[in-house]
């Protein structure tokens, strides 16, 4: 049988989402990139803020503002960042569950300087009524406030500074019409390549001052699922076995250990990931088989298992989504190492 034990997504290693071990290193904004120069990956993306970026500057406006989206841990915040710090102005960052009322936007804007780069994570978050507020600020840059209640309730309009609005968003389908249509520069992040999360970490071992050598760099960046956020979280971790089980030195073989030690594959997937694949094929004969039913033999959430493991298990092509229910791919059986029947292969 397989277990069954509960899993910590908080401390899951693989999470392409901010954990508590990111933030525990003071150094750790320092990997931030400053300018686009520096941005590593992303190139079409970096090419096209450049112009926009270029061409605001000699027209001496704002920049139009900006969605970015794509899968988490890929750089939207550190991009919004490098935008304000190419355009030279102020960094204002909130997220869209924080703005719970129109008060809270409407402190917000108010505060803005002229040109200030105003960003707002997960964007589609923002409730209807707060959306309500903000489209005449993106288009008109003004507040239409109502004072007072009943028949002596007036409405006021605040002009506000020139600014830009920068969203991200990991889920573009949710945001309304409207809102989705008051964006100028629309840009989607793809997931990296081996090479570039190479460079990614070759750099931040140099801010972080470790050794590292390229194939351990490489051998880092396999198993990274393309996400940058999580290269840079496992040679933290790396490092930690670097300096106890060897001369402090990064290389491919401590990364070998040190990753088989936390239950991380060669292509990235951890014990959550194989676990739920091995029961689709030795509980299901591979599928299909619904989403409640497959949560309930592996004791997790649907939800967890369809927003945690399978964008990235899909996107191996390790698992098939069909009207009847998940089926385990020729590919998943392959890196298990067992054959249709379920067994193991020689």
């Amino acid at each position: 049988m397989i277990e069954t034990n509960d899993f910590d997504l908080e401390n899951r290693i693989v999470a392409p989402e901010v954990i508590k071990a990111d933030t525990t290193d003071d150094v750790d904004l320092n990997l931030r990139p400053k300018t686009l120069d520096e941005y590593i990956g992303q190139e079409k993306v970096k090419e096209n803020l450049k112009i926009y970026i270029e061409a605001a500057k000699k027209r001496g406006d704002t920049l139009d503002h900006v969605l970015l989206y794509g899968p988490p841990g890929l750089g939207k915040t550190t991009l919004s960042g490098i935008i304000a710090h190419e355009m030279g102005v102020n960094f204002r960052v909130t997220s869209g569950p924080a703005i719970e009322k129109p008060g809270d936007l409407a402190a917000l804007l108010t505060n803005l300087q002229e040109g200030d780069v105003l960003f707002i994570d997960e964007i589609h978050r923002l409730s209807r009524a707060i959306e309500e507020v903000l489209y005449p600020a993106l288009e008109d840059f003004a507040l239409d406030i109502i004072i007072g209640k009943g028949p002596s309730a007036r409405s006021i309009r605040l002009d506000l500074n020139k600014f830009t609005l920068v969203g991200a968003t990991t889920r573009a389908g949710q945001l309304t019409s409207p809102l989705r249509d008051r964006f100028g520069v629309m840009q989607r992040l793809e997931l990296y390549s081996k090479e570039e999360l190479c460079d990614i970490i070759m750099r931040s071992s140099v801010i972080l001052g470790v050794a590292c050598d390229k194939d351990g760099a490489y051998e880092l960046a396999s198993r990274s699922r393309g996400t940058p956020r999580i290269a840079n979280r496992f040679l933290k971790r790396v490092r930690d076995y670097a300096d106890v089980m060897g001369n402090g030195k990064v290389t491919k073989e401590i990364v070998k250990i040190a990753l088989d030690r936390m239950e991380v594959d060669d292509l990235g997937l951890d014990g959550l990931d194989r676990r739920l694949l091995t029961m689709m094929i030795k509980g299901y004969n591979g599928g299909p088989v619904g989403l409640e039913t497959l949560a309930s033999a592996i004791g997790e959430e649907a939800v967890t298992i369809e927003d945690v493991c399978e964008p990235y298990l899909m996107q191996l092509g390790f698992i098939a989504r069909t009207p009847r229910g998940r089926c385990a791919t020729d590919l998943a059986y392959k890196h298990l190492g067992l054959l249709k029947d379920g067994q193991t292969t020689l």
